[in-house]
């Protein structure tokens, strides 16, 4: 998202770029995918090359609409439909409205063992339209991951994306910015962990994806710049309630 967090992290699904990186390589040599180049998906592929990451990004427009950003960064532009091949990690940022037009069996290539991340958030008024099944009372994760028929690690949804470049900081710092993570697949969730580590926050286990909503749009955690003992707070405090702002 470009002024709110996550908060919107795919408005656009292409952004471009200029400028290159000096990659750092990262322990642990994944490759990730990422499925939407908006500001979410865009500033990801530009830490994960950074860290030493191969990275396959894709958008709704085709690979050519991702030159700058390719050329910035050292990713791979690819067709959607390839953006998962072989993939460690795959991270779906796009709008929530547009899920189930996702070509089908988008995942298929992804590794078995492959963590699949959605970043989305619900905003009926603003952009998505009613969802009924997220109106009856179902987290938005859930909703995504009946789409993509793939377990779903709920993730990034509540960061700023300028925050991804600019409020990173080693572990350990004291007040290191925290990041909340939902998911149901024990090991899905500790890769994401991990990467969020490395990406220089600390990442907080926000419990089941159906506890998920903990982290949706409208409650304490969601935008919150805060350590990891503030966002265990900050989820705590969360009320199952949709906010009026955040209903259809």
């Amino acid at each position: 998202m470009s002024g709110r967090a996550s908060v919107d992290p795919a408005e656009c699904w292409a952004v471009g770029g200029v400028g290159t990186r000096a990659p750092h390589k990262s322990e642990r040599h994944m490759k990730i995918g990422i499925i939407g180049a908006g500001n979410i998906g865009g500033n990801l592929t530009r830490r994960l090359t950074a860290l030493g990451h191969d990275v396959s990004v894709a958008n709704s427009r085709g690979p050519e609409t991702l030159a700058d950003l390719a050329a910035e960064t050292g990713a791979k532009a690819v067709p959607a439909t390839e953006a998962a091949q072989g993939a460690d990690i795959v991270v779906v940022t796009i709008p929530e409205k547009r899920i189930p037009d996702l070509p089908a069996g988008i995942l298929d290539g992804a590794g078995p063992d492959a963590a699949i991340v959605d970043t989305g958030n619900y905003y009926p008024q603003q952009r998505d339209g009613r969802i009924d099944a997220i109106e009856a009372g179902l987290t938005e994760s859930q909703w995504v991951e009946q789409h993509l028929g793939r377990p779903v690690v709920k993730a990034f949804n509540g960061i700023y994306a300028a925050h991804l470049l600019e409020k990173h900081q080693p572990a350990g710092t004291p007040g290191r910015m925290a990041l909340p993570v939902a998911g149901d697949d024990p090991a899905a969730k500790a890769k994401v962990m991990a990467l969020i580590d490395e990406l220089g926050f600390d990442p907080v286990d926000a419990g089941s994806l159906a506890e998920s909503w903990r982290q949706q749009p409208g409650t304490p955690v969601y935008g919150a710049q805060t350590d990891a003992d503030g966002v265990r707070a900050a989820l705590a405090e969360a009320s199952p309630q949709r906010p009026s702002e955040f209903t259809a």
